[in-house]
């Protein structure tokens, strides 16, 4: 789990000119990475970015990871570095504080391939939702809003695992730590002014949670679209068949629909083929499939078929509110959106209708009630469904009141 004391804080004062006088540097052999990693041995805060590719893999690619610190900035190629090691015992130090923004992708790829995630992190973009700008900024608006400054998207579906890689490449890869450098301390200091700072330890504590990363494959077949309207015994087959590509996938390293499309897996739990004959003619179906893998494929279908109804995974409960729940609905969607106006947030990044019906009707393991959610709207919409808060039309607006206060 994180564990960071104090949030640390860089010596210079952020702002346009930091690290402009510092040269960043190309690093691909093991003899300057070593160099490399002996100079950012001192460093307390690593702005941390990569660069992937994932069009032809399971994995993402790693091509490139940025290092941005007060002292040195480095681009490292590990195409060419086989043996990461000395720059791994730097980020996975939980002396040194990792920034990033956006971190799960990145952090994914830790992950993948080293089966450990670096802590402790600091991620900009969850910060500056608890600061009120939009759910999801992205970085180039990151860094419009807090350096006013525009970057040049003209790389951004570059394709990074090509070598060489131009100055112009790699002067637009640094600038997604160069920048996140810079741009750290000001959040902070806002969250500061705000007493939010503490707000985002649950959040950042998740996104180190192994958990999140380390995917069961049993469990795949919930995330084939469109699976809600299979019937139970199809779901079943769908678990066998999505459990079997996801493995597939992995060990072959390649992309899930590469092996079989979402479409394919549905026909197949609806269809339920018998023989390699009515298995290729299943719509889609990859001859290649019928070959390498029919057989394998058939006895899956029969394997779920021969399950007991009490192993059938249970389709998703299609519910139905009561109007006294769509009431509550309705209130709580004005809470929420009087607090949101309160605090200078969207609405739109707390939460949607779908989870305050959930919360409506009685369920408690939501995102709204979690994190800095929880502590900015979470316990007052508690409270409203607890009656510990009234609300009121004053002069035409809408307040909340102490039910206590009589």
């Amino acid at each position: 789990m994180q564990n960071v004391p104090s949030i640390p804080h860089l010596s210079r004062k952020p702002g346009k000119a930091m690290n402009q006088s510092i040269e960043p540097r190309f690093i691909d052999t093991p003899a300057e990475l070593e160099r490399f990693c002996e100079q950012l041995r001192p460093a307390t805060v690593i702005a941390l970015d990569t660069e992937f590719i994932r069009i032809k893999t399971y994995y993402a690619r790693l091509c490139l990871i940025q290092i941005a610190t007060e002292d040195v900035m480095a681009c490292i190629d590990p195409l060419a570095i086989e043996d990461l090691t000395p720059l791994l015992d730097i980020l996975y130090d939980p002396s040194k504080l990792k920034v990033f923004h956006a971190a799960r992708q990145d952090l994914e790829i830790f992950f993948d391939r080293w089966k450990k995630l670096p802590q402790p992190i600091f991620d900009t973009q969850i910060a500056c939702a608890v600061l009120g700008y939009p759910d999801q900024m992205g970085y180039a608006s990151l860094v419009e809003n807090f350096l006013h400054l525009s970057i040049d998207k003209s790389h951004a579906r570059t394709d990074w695992s090509q070598r060489p890689l131009s100055a112009k490449q790699l002067s637009y890869a640094i600038d997604d730590a160069r920048y996140l450098l810079q741009i750290y301390p000001m959040v902070v200091d806002k969250l500061k002014e705000l007493n939010r700072l503490d707000w985002l330890d649950e959040d950042f504590q998740q996104l180190v949670n192994p958990a999140l990363y380390d995917k069961d494959p049993a469990i795949s077949w919930q995330r084939v679209g469109s699976h809600g309207r299979l019937k139970a015994r199809q779901l079943a087959i769908l678990r066998e068949l999505a459990t079997w590509r996801e493995t597939e996938a992995r060990r072959r390293d390649k992309p899930r629909k590469w092996i079989l499309s979402d479409d394919v897996l549905l026909s197949l739990a609806r269809l339920t083929p018998q023989n390699l004959d009515e298995l290729a003619k299943i719509h889609e179906m990859p001859g290649g499939v019928v070959k390498n893998s029919g057989a394998k494929i058939l006895e899956l279908i029969k394997k779920a078929q021969a399950l007991p109804e009490s192993e059938w995974p249970s389709p998703p409960a299609k519910y139905r509110p009561s109007a006294d729940e769509e009431s509550l609905s309705d209130l709580l969607m004005t809470w929420l959106k009087i607090l949101a106006s309160k605090n200078n947030i969207s609405a739109a990044s707390l939460t949607n209708r779908k989870e305050i019906d959930r919360l409506a009707r009685g369920e408690r393991d939501l995102s709204v009630l979690k994190g800095w959610r929880g502590h900015l709207v979470g316990q007052p919409l508690l409270d409203l469904i607890e009656g510990h808060v009234c609300l009121q039309v004053i002069e035409g607006r809408v307040t909340a009141r102490d039910s206590k206060a009589g």
